[in-house]
């Protein structure tokens, strides 16, 4: 029998910046959700935190909607709630899969 090799993961990115509770209770729900998925055997994402602060044209696209997530080409502003950030991680990463 041959085994393929699983799908890359993707990439999440998780936009914040240093001092804001809103993005502290992001990075919150965004990891409970993260660890029902992976107990669930659901698709999880890499997650990469870009702080805003550090970045120029990440500053000034979204200073007024942090947190945000962005996931192939979708974003999610004031990702702020669980069940927000499970559906916008369920649309993105289970679309397609049956």
């Amino acid at each position: 029998m041959a085994m393929t090799g699983s799908p890359a993961l993707p990439t999440l990115l998780f936009y914040r910046r240093d001092g804001c509770h809103l993005c502290d209770d992001a990075r919150e729900a965004l990891q409970a959700v993260l660890e029902e998925r992976a107990a669930q055997g659901s698709r999880i994402p890499r997650v990469r935190e870009v702080d805003i602060d550090r970045d120029e044209e990440a500053q000034r696209r979204y200073m007024e909607a942090i947190p945000v997530l962005a996931l192939d080409g979708a974003e999610l502003r004031l990702a702020t709630g669980y069940r927000s950030i499970h559906r916008f991680l369920q649309r993105s990463l289970d679309a397609g899969l049956a």
